[in-house]
């Protein structure tokens, strides 16, 4: 029985299911709502998500919803049945240390990128109004500080937790919106360990698929 997942193509939240799916080799089904309202309805509430949002992935007659949950799922349930992709170490020790940096990613990470996504993207293509610069620096001088922590995390290693794991994969979909703005690469570009970590995240296979199906 093939996996299901339900949401709009374009969400952060989505494309980071999306990229473990592809990672763990595991094939599935996108179930594109008709609309925003669509996931309001009574029957998408009750079923699929209380708080009428997206991601939903439905495998079999099991339903999860939030992206980190289902990625961290997703990882329990296949890992190791498709390929060898490790993206939760087996030892103690590093996975709960993943959970450390997956942590980060919600924690401090997340809020100050979000905040530059609405007011750079989402405030112009959805409700028709300009960023607020005021809270666009103000965001931005909280993501460099987060960054200036990450720069020291990640001397000497490639990946957060020195291998590639779910706490990366986190962390791709927003980055990917907040750096394609020009105004806001130099965030990255400007500290070399970032920089390098950013240019490996990007370059797997399995985020250039996800991101090129999204062009097309």
């Amino acid at each position: 029985m093939s996996i299901k997942l339900i949401g709009f193509p374009s969400s952060g939240p989505l494309l980071r299911v999306i990229i473990t799916l592809r990672e763990l080799g595991l094939p599935y089904e996108l179930e594109i709502p008709a609309n925003i309202q669509a996931i309001k309805e009574e029957d998408y509430i009750k079923n699929k998500h209380p708080f009428g949002k997206i991601p939903v992935l439905i495998d079999g007659d099991f339903v999860i919803n939030e992206s980190r949950p289902i990625c961290t799922y997703l990882v329990s349930k296949y890992q190791g049945k498709h390929n060898n992709t490790n993206l939760i170490p087996s030892d103690v020790h590093k996975a709960g240390l993943v959970g450390q940096y997956v942590s980060y990613e919600s924690s401090y990470y997340d809020p100050p990128i979000s905040t530059i996504i609405y007011q750079e993207i989402y405030s112009k293509k959805f409700h028709n109004k300009d960023p607020d610069p005021e809270v666009v620096k103000q965001a931005r001088e909280e993501l460099a500080k987060v960054l200036d922590v990450y720069e020291k995390i990640l001397e000497g290693k490639e990946y957060l937790n020195g291998e590639y794991s779910i706490a990366d994969i986190f962390h791709i979909p927003s980055t990917h919106y907040v750096y394609g703005i020009d105004a806001h690469s130099d965030l990255w570009d400007s500290r070399p360990n970032v920089k390098n970590w950013w240019n490996r995240l990007y370059n797997r296979e399995a985020v250039k698929k996800t991101f090129d199906e999204i062009k097309n």
